[in-house]
């Protein structure tokens, strides 16, 4: 059979999922991605990209379902680019993560024998995010989240599945304030109007929640009388800001702020430790699984009281607070400045005097605290997707530790970078993945690893 091409529709058998959570299925030995694919479904495709070596297709038809394949309680499933996997049960997208995690580390190979833990299930599969944002598009005006695919579309999403009750009734209301008083809707072509995001968050705990409304223009006069509209509806809104994003780069990250109801952040609590939470601090986005995925850190860390501890890429200082009572010494190094100030007030707040937080990137800070005989005996590290800088994870092994506990959001770099430790004298012990995102294919993982004398 030839190669397919663009136009042709197939009947193909669904044998595996990719990493992002595309059906994986063989037409004649081509690789075939199909959207909404799993494994067990026969399907009637049709061709929409035909590459060299493998292509894309969506389905026309669904011949025989899968066993796990389910009703998406959504009514926005397949065409919002949020969750992925809704239609998969969650015990087989359990199994999908745990599986990714597992190949990647063994593609990686050399890494020896090492133990690959049950991964850690979410105890609420919906309504876990504490922070969701939400695009603001014009014609008329929609307040959601892009379409499956096109970033250009924006879906009027009236209710998320994924933020509890109280964040989708400040989203209504938001949205009725806005078409209510007519407020103008920022257009990326004339770049004129003021309205570009809304995020919205709450503190699980606590139930303190914020509105962080961001625009093209410091209108507080337009955009003040919402607040107090948004407080009547909920009256746990501790928190109403105006971000303001004057730049063609289309992010819901302001230049500057304006508060416009009650404080400038929330407040959350994580076992004894209390979080000020700005509107653009980073905070672990699942409450609950946060609070499981710290405790399985700390247990890692083996902890015994005298230690010094390095906490890389500390963001806020979530690890580095909730670790520092039961070590000597904490330094976190933290490339975000905001991140880093927000680290340094919450340690204030909870008496907390042995962290010290550095701004700047790993790969630089690391080797200057090096310089300065500063030696850590654990190391934990959280990277960003892209995972450690060649220069940083040279200079974490130049310091060598006598554990690291790697926490990751990408198996692929995690899988990379344990072998590279591996190479510098170090043992993978084990590996727990955490499904900190349920409908989604995104994957946690946390890493022991152990140097060898």
């Amino acid at each position: 059979m030839a190669k397919p091409r663009r136009g042709d529709t197939l009947e193909l058998a669904i044998e595996d999922l990719a990493f992002g959570g595309e059906g994986v299925g063989r037409a004649d030995g081509y690789v075939v991605f199909v959207r909404g694919g799993l494994p067990g479904d026969r399907l009637r495709v049709r061709v929409v990209e035909a590459r060299g070596r493998f292509g894309r297709a969506v389905i026309d038809e669904v011949l025989v379902a899968s066993p796990d394949r389910v009703d998406p309680p959504c009514p926005y499933f397949g065409r919002c680019g949020g969750c992925r996997l809704q239609h998969l049960a969650y015990s087989a997208q359990l199994a999908f993560k745990e599986k990714q995690v597992r190949d990647c580390l063994e593609r990686l190979g050399g890494l020896g024998s090492f133990e690959l833990r049950p991964i850690l299930p979410a105890p609420e599969p919906y309504g876990y995010r504490n922070k969701m944002e939400f695009t603001i598009a014009n014609e008329p005006p929609s307040i959601g989240l892009h379409a499956a695919e096109r970033y250009d579309v924006v879906l009027d999403i009236e209710r998320c599945l994924l933020q509890s009750e109280p964040m989708n009734a400040l989203l209504d209301e938001f949205r009725r304030q806005v078409r209510e008083r007519a407020l103008a809707v920022y257009d990326p072509v004339t770049e004129r109007g003021l309205l570009r995001f809304v995020m919205m968050r709450e503190g699980r705990h606590t139930g303190e929640a914020m509105v962080n409304i961001v625009g093209a223009a410091p209108d507080v006069e337009r955009v003040a009388p919402v607040a107090d509209a948004l407080r009547a509806r909920v009256p746990a809104t501790a928190s109403v800001v105006l971000n303001v994003n004057a730049k063609k780069a289309s992010v819901a990250v302001g230049s500057e702020e304006h508060l416009l109801l009650g404080r400038d952040h929330i407040r959350e609590a994580l076992g004894p430790v209390t979080f000020q939470i700005s509107a653009n601090s980073f905070f672990q986005t699942n409450t609950a699984q946060a609070e499981r995925l710290f405790a399985l850190v700390e247990d890692a860390c083996e902890l015994e009281g005298s230690e010094t501890l390095l906490d890389l890429y500390s963001g806020t200082g979530a690890i580095s607070l909730l670790l520092a009572r039961r070590v000597r010494a904490v330094y976190g190094i933290e490339v975000a400045a905001a991140a880093v100030a927000d680290a340094i007030r919450n340690a204030r707040a909870n008496g907390i005097d042995n962290c010290t937080f550095l701004a700047g990137e790993v790969r630089h800070v690391l080797p200057d605290l090096v310089r300065q005989g500063v030696r850590a005996s654990i190391v934990v590290a959280d990277p960003p997707r892209a995972g450690f800088h060649p220069k940083a994870l040279a200079a974490l092994a130049a310091m060598a530790p006598a554990r690291v506990v790697y926490v990751s959001c990408n198996p692929s770099t995690l899988a990379r970078d344990v072998g590279d430790l591996a190479r510098h004298g170090y043992r993978l012990e084990w590996v727990q993945p955490v499904d900190m995102f349920p409908q989604t294919p995104h994957i946690e993982a946390v890493a022991r690893l152990r140097r060898q004398a």
